[in-house]
């Protein structure tokens, strides 16, 4: 970029974050009445309780603000294309996205504001990062046509359907025409398309594999997530699956992705998880047994109780059986449950149990609802481990903890 766009573009970040929900708001609105096949495409719940506009606001400040040091946001380019790859984005979409984008800024930030010179320089921010996109995606692409690979989605059989915990069910899905499934690294996710008459749209979800990988199957499992506020729909997708989704049926899946998964070091390893956000745990604990790992390893689980503890038995199993296995359960209700058997602690993870558990120069993995999120974030902040020391996923849009 010419220097002179660099300058521009940054000195309007504070103005986008004056403006960036209603600048993400107005730009949706744009995208779907251009093209109203992409809803989709795009997470229609996200949309109606807002977490995909502040995502985005929060991902073009970032662009913005680090627009002439971009190694420096490199993380979440590979996230976003991750998610791309996930969803099947191909180069051509990149056009439709940009205009619609810098139309947004324009009518949101005013003429005044919004200069030709402004928008020059904002055109020209815009073709540097969707270049490097398509290009990291690109990779992604041709990776996924090698071996037992495939290209956009291709139609798995639902084999078992076992229930995991009050509200999770585990879905095993074999591919229909009977290939060898490429490996994936523990952690990663797959992408699911829901195309049925009772939805409004074609919906794509992204869950976590729950399993060590296979040569024959996927396992996800899956939350039957309610309404989180009144009059923001219940999760269209997971109470699609659980309430009428059976064995033997038929669902399009694309490739496995993701940048979370066990990195290479020799570092002690530290699991956290909340709720649902034991199903990535899982998948790294299992094949860190697998592959007979000997480092130090803690997981820190939270539920809200027994009913709702997911993996309960297979956990405690391997913690009787593994001596470098440490686990700690967290209840928030613990009527009805064992004491040092189902759990350790009543209430929220602390800052002082992180602190009496875990090894601080750990390599720290972390996955649960936000809230749950940046509250571990925070306190491992505190207790000065760093940055590069922790690895996390949010569930749905992108978020930065704070």
């Amino acid at each position: 970029m010419k220097a002179t766009s660099i300058a521009i573009v940054k000195s309007t970040v504070p103005l986008i974050q004056e403006v960036g929900s209603e600048l993400t708001k107005h730009f949706y609105g744009l995208l779907f009445a251009e093209n109203p096949e992409l809803k989709n495409v795009f997470n229609m719940v996200s949309q109606a309780n807002g977490r995909q506009q502040s995502t985005l606001a929060a991902s073009i400040l970032a662009y913005a603000a680090n627009i002439d040091k971009l190694e420096a946001i490199g993380g979440e380019v590979d996230k976003i294309a991750a998610k791309h790859f996930s969803l099947d984005i191909q180069p051509e979409h990149y056009p439709i996205v940009g205009r619609n984008l810098l139309k947004a800024i324009q009518e949101v930030l005013g003429e005044d504001v919004a200069t030709a010179e402004v928008m020059a320089a904002w055109a020209e921010a815009y073709e540097v990062l969707a270049s490097i996109l398509i290009g990291v995606e690109k990779s992604l692409y041709d990776a996924s046509k090698e071996g037992e690979g495939w290209l956009g989605f291709k139609d798995f059989k639902v084999i078992k359907k076992i229930e995991e915990s009050s509200e999770i069910t585990s879905f095993y899905l074999q591919p229909l025409d009977g290939k060898k499934i490429p490996a994936y690294k523990a952690g990663q996710f797959i992408s699911i398309k829901i195309n049925d008459e009772s939805l409004d749209y074609t919906e794509i979800r992204q869950y976590s594999l729950s399993e060590s990988h296979r040569l024959s199957e996927y396992r996800i499992s899956v939350k039957q997530e309610p309404s989180a506020l009144e009059g923001v729909p219940q999760g269209l997708v997971s109470n699609h699956l659980h309430q009428s989704v059976k064995e033997g049926d038929i669902l399009p899946v694309h490739m496995p992705t993701g940048d979370f998964y066990i990195k290479d070091t020799d570092r002690p390893i530290v699991l956290i998880s909340g709720g649902v956000g034991v199903t990535p745990m899982l998948s790294m604990l299992n094949d860190l047994v697998l592959r007979e790992d000997t480092r130090e390893l803690t997981w820190i689980h939270g539920t809200r109780n027994r009913n709702t503890h997911a993996f309960r038995e297979h956990v405690q199993g391997l913690s009787r059986d593994l001596m470098n296995l440490k686990s700690i359960v967290f209840y928030d209700d613990i009527q009805g449950a064992s004491f040092g058997e189902d759990y350790h602690y009543e209430g929220y993870i602390t800052p002082e149990h992180l602190e009496r558990y875990c090894s601080l120069d750990a390599e720290f993995y972390f996955c649960g609802p936000l809230p749950f999120m940046n509250a571990v974030y925070k306190h491992l902040k505190q207790l000065n481990v760093k940055d590069e020391q922790l690895h996390f996923e949010v569930f749905g849009p992108s978020s930065t903890l704070q």
